[in-house]
């Protein structure tokens, strides 16, 4: 293994993952056309590596490939190498790993491709060992071969990759005449409700992930339907995740998965899109059943959001690692002894009989400390304490357990600012301030929201990526959808109606960029972006939800809220283009699905006249922002003009008797407008 004392190119970069390579004995290129032409003029075949810096198997594959000189002499010698860090370019990600899977039938990180220097694939693979192990091809053989066929046999290399690019076309959609409808809703429906489990909660098999998007599907579904079942899948999965591993009990914050069932092991990476989903998620269960629990859960998120995951400037990080020291977990993880020395005999004992830690370890000789199976009531009982004294003294050790974790070696950051993940968290933030009704979560959204508008845009075109002074990458649909998002609950928990006019602003730039106009839906990345040797236009919603999936929802929101009917109009397109992808796996796209939700069911519009530091009306908007009525929009103003910008159609309401008048109308027909806001809740 080995460490270059002088650096390749990858010093140059920003990113964390490049960074990490950039003292590989590889000569390393960024993706770049310098890379591709220097592939041409020797005629070397293009070895393409693509990871991100928080990734527990690209670690493994670093130290024992890319760190060793006798892979980097074969590398050097007889290709081009190319590192990606795919959380900035999501774009160059997508289009191999969809080839990885079409010639593999499997994909994840790291994700390997070789290939010719125009870029089309003819090998794909993940993790490669350095020598054959596993039952997985070693690396050195793969690279040995794959040039050899290369130089040796063109003929044959040319015929994989026309089968690549005939592949690769086949899988472009077009717009169908049938359109979704709300079959589709109830046929994701029953499929969740078949794969749900039962015992632990959650959807399917280890390795199980939170699927935050199927929960707020079933929320909604509960609420325009009435089946409690879907609220109860709901409910048995959050508080089954809360009590597992997957959550940290000391820290707090979701790991990115469970590797069993029962949500105990988790794979300890944090990132930065499944805590402000969830957060989501366990708001809206709050709003829904006024469980404290969940109130509780998503008070924790942002604890641990704010203490380990926020910078400087308000912004949020992207990810903190599995590994520290070079074991997965280490950070996390406890040893039965290591407890009653930080908490004595007595806190200990009632410690460790709580949370499952045992000499022998529930985690490869460790503890992961964990409520799976525990009944605190129970626990209460049995120690002769009041429940309320017993959370006491747990609340007691935990603290304790944390001050002496933090002074473990932590694991790496990835500071990098991302635009997409960092809308999510302005998302949730905004939304948990809102309907617990704490200003400090809305001033943290504010903040970040600030950021973004002061560093993630270049001459009015939002980008990707921020990290250490640099913007850096044309922003992707992703970033575009989930800015949006931000916006529109930034609006719903300030009523400031600039956060509108800045999201009909983004829209409309999101649409010309991005929009289909031949066959509907929104393209992977701009028309103002490097072309790739497939265009990308996502609906299935992975760990987080595809752009063309919320873009959808929040053009919904926003044209019922503005009355600008083409958002709409976009929308209803998108049920046509989609229609053969989603009507053959509808559960795959559930966060779509609830624009289909909003479409479908009838739709108020409220207009709010009235002076907003009035305390009978700060009241009514109060009680209606603590509500779960997703198909409700809030247009608040002082004076109907204020809305020229945002909702022309709205400067034409008048205020009645210089009293906070309220306009509530459904599907764009309003009834007639009163000042009693009892009488306006009532009709609402």
């Amino acid at each position: 293994m080995k460490t270059n004392r002088e650096p390749n190119r990858l010093i140059a970069e920003k990113s964390p993952y490049l960074l990490q390579h950039a003292y590989n004995p590889v000569n390393w290129h960024p993706w770049g056309d310098k890379a591709f032409t220097k592939a041409k003029q020797e005629n070397k075949p293009i070895f393409l590596s693509i990871g991100y810096s928080t990734c527990h198997w690209c670690h493994v594959m670093a130290h024992e490939s890319f760190e060793d000189d006798e892979v980097a002499a074969v590398l050097n010698e007889k290709y081009v190498s190319i590192k990606v860090d795919r959380e900035e370019r999501p774009d160059v990600d997508s289009v191999y790993m969809k080839v990885c899977q079409m010639m593999t039938g499997h994909g994840g990180w790291p994700l390997t491709i070789i290939m010719t220097p125009d870029k089309i694939p003819f090998y794909a693979g993940t993790y490669f060992p350095k020598t054959s192990k596993y039952g997985r091809p070693g690396i050195m053989e793969v690279l040995t071969q794959l040039h050899g066929r290369y130089i040796e046999d063109p003929n044959h290399i040319t015929e994989i990759t026309n089968s690549v690019t005939n592949a690769l076309q086949r899988t472009v959609m077009e717009k169908s005449k049938k359109r979704l409808t709300t079959d589709t809703l109830q046929e994701a429906y029953q499929h969740l409700a078949k794969i749900f489990d039962f015992t632990y909660g959650g959807f399917g098999e280890a390795p199980k992930f939170p699927m935050p998007q199927n929960a707020l599907f079933l929320l909604r579904h509960y609420h325009f339907t009435g089946n409690s079942a879907s609220l109860k899948i709901v409910e048995k999965t959050l508080k089954d995740m809360a009590a597992g591993g997957i959550w940290d009990h000391i820290g707090y914050g979701f790991s990115r998965y469970s590797t069993d069932d029962e949500w105990l092991v988790p794979h300890f990476e944090k990132m930065l899109y499944d805590n402000a989903l969830l957060l989501i998620v366990y708001t809206e269960c709050f709003q829904i059943t006024h469980d404290p629990f969940y109130r509780k859960l998503a008070e924790q998120i942002i604890t641990f959001i704010k203490r380990e995951m926020t910078s400087s400037d308000g912004a949020f990080y992207s990810a903190i690692d599995a590994d520290s020291e070079g074991v997965e977990g280490k950070y996390y993880v406890w040893d039965y002894e290591e407890i009653y020395e930080i908490l004595g005999t007595e806190l200990g004992e009632l410690y460790t009989k709580t949370y499952d830690i045992t000499p022998q370890g529930n985690f490869e000789g460790n503890n992961i400390p964990n409520l799976i199976d525990q009944d605190l009531e129970y626990v209460a009982r049995e120690h002769n304490l009041p429940l309320v004294v017993l959370k006491e003294k747990l609340e007691k050790a935990r603290a304790k357990l944390l001050t002496a974790r933090e002074k473990r070696i932590y694991p790496h950051v990835d500071d990098k600012v991302l635009t997409g993940w960092n809308g999510l968290m302005i998302a949730a933030l905004s939304k948990a301030g809102k309907v617990i009704g704490n200003t400090e979560y809305i001033q943290m959204a504010e903040t970040a929201m600030n950021f973004a508008q002061e560093k993630l845009f270049l001459d009015g075109r939002l980008m990707a990526r921020y990290r250490d002074g640099e913007t850096k990458f044309n922003a992707y649909i992703d970033d575009y959808a989930f800015l949006l998002w931000a916006y529109v609950e930034l609006y719903d928990a300030t009523f400031f109606l600039e956060y509108i006019k800045s999201a009909r602003n983004l829209a409309d730039q999101m649409i010309d960029l991005f929009w289909d106009g031949d066959d509907g839906g929104f393209y992977f990345s701009g028309k103002d972006s490097e072309e790739l040797i497939a265009k990308d236009k996502e609906i299935y919603d992975g760990a987080i939800p595809s752009g063309n999936s919320v873009t959808a929802v929040m053009l919904t929101r926003l044209g019922y809220l503005t009355g600008e009917t083409s958002y709409l109009d976009k929308v209803e397109e998108m049920y046509y283009t989609f229609f053969a992808d989603v009507n053959r796996q509808a559960a795959a796209s559930p966060f779509f699905l609830q624009s289909l939700q909003l479409m479908e069911n009838p739709t108020k519009e409220v207009v709010v006249l009235g002076k907003k530091n009035d305390p009978a009306l700060q009241s009514f908007l109060e009680e209606l922002q603590i509500k779960f009525i997703p198909n409700i929009t809030l247009l608040v103003g002082e004076r109907p003009e204020d809305f020229s910008n945002v909702a022309p159609f709205a400067t034409e309401y008048k205020q009645l008797d210089d009293a906070p008048t309220i306009y509530v109308c459904e599907n764009f027909a309003c009834k007639q407008p009163t000042t009693e806001l009892d009488k306006a809740l009532k009709m609402i």
